[in-house]
């Protein structure tokens, strides 16, 4: 969307690091905009093959935030994401 393509992208030396097996887990932790996102995508098909742990940060309500004014993807996403109400409790 602001015109940055894969070739934009300095993911050379992760891709690297993967194939070689010294990575055990990726933990995407970009912007949950739309470019976040496609390039959250766009790195998770670059490692797939190598079958590496992917996993992303958890997305949701903030804690103080009032539910009334959550949009509804930020909404299904803290759904998705939920946890037991006891393990809350721990946190």
């Amino acid at each position: 969307m602001d015109g940055i393509g894969p070739n934009d992208l300095t993911i050379h030396s992760l891709i690297e690091k993967v194939k070689s097996g010294s990575v055990k887990e990726i933990i995407f932790a970009l912007s949950s905009t739309m470019e976040g996102d496609t390039t959250n995508f766009y790195i998770f098909k670059q490692i797939e093959p190598y079958n590496i742990v992917t996993t992303t940060i958890a997305r949701g309500i903030s804690v103080g935030d009032e539910l009334e004014y959550a949009d509804e993807i930020t909404l299904g996403r803290s759904i998705l994401n939920r946890i037991p109400f006891e393990n809350s409790l721990k946190i």
